[in-house]
C-alpha cells in the first residue's frame, strides 16, 4: 500500500519541479552576475568531466583542456542547476519519507515496549495475588487441622457425655 503511494507522490513531485527547473534555467541565461557565475561553475564542470574521462581511458591529463563556448556554458549550467533542483526534492522526499517512517516505527517500537512493561505487571500482579492464595490456603488449612482436632476433642465429649446420660437411665 505505502509503495505505489510513495511511487505516485514521488511522479508527482518530480512532475511538479520540471517546470520550476525549466523557470530556473531561464532565468540564469538572463541575469549578468548570476550568469557569468553558472558559465564558472559550467567550464569547472567540464574540466573536471574531461579530465575524469581521460584518466579513465588512460590519456594523458596534462593536456589544455577547450573552455566551453558561453551559450553552451549556460546550457550546460541551467541543465545541471535544473537537475539538480529536482534530484535536490526529489533526496528531501526520500529523506522525509525515511524520516516519518523511522517516527513511525520508534512509536511502534514505544508501544511494544509499554505493552511488554504492563504484561510483565500484570504477570508480577498475579505472581503476587497466587502467594498470597497460597498463604491464605495454608492458613486455612492450618484452620481445619486444628478443627480437626477440636472436632473430634467434641465429638468424643459428646460422645462421652452421651455415653453417661445412657448409663445413668
Amino acid at each position: 500500500m505505502i509503495l505505489p503511494v510513495f511511487k505516485l507522490g514521488t511522479l508527482a513531485l518530480k512532475t511538479f519541479c520540471k517546470p520550476i527547473a525549466n523557470r530556473l534555467k531561464k532565468e540564469a541565461g538572463l541575469h549578468p552576475k548570476f550568469r557569468q557565475i553558472i558559465i564558472n561553475i559550467a567550464q569547472a564542470n567540464h574540466r573536471l568531466t574531461t579530465n575524469m574521462q581521460r584518466r579513465i581511458y588512460g590519456h594523458s591529463t596534462d593536456v589544455a583542456i577547450r573552455p566551453l563556448d558561453e551559450e553552451k556554458a549556460v546550457q550546460a549550467a541551467a541543465d545541471l542547476l535544473g537537475e539538480l533542483f529536482v534530484f535536490s526534492v526529489a533526496g528531501a522526499a526520500v529523506i522525509f519519507e525515511v524520516q516519518r517512517s523511522s517516527r513511525s516505527e520508534a512509536r511502534k517500537e514505544e508501544q511494544q515496549r509499554l505493552e511488554l512493561e504492563a504484561m510483565k505487571q500484570r504477570d508480577e500482579d498475579l505472581m503476587r495475588e497466587v502467594e498470597r492464595l497460597r498463604q491464605k490456603l495454608a492458613e486455612l488449612e492450618q484452620l481445619a487441622k486444628g478443627r480437626e482436632l477440636i472436632g473430634a476433642l467434641n465429638f468424643r465429649h459428646a460422645h462421652d457425655s452421651e455415653n453417661e446420660k445412657a448409663k445413668s437411665t
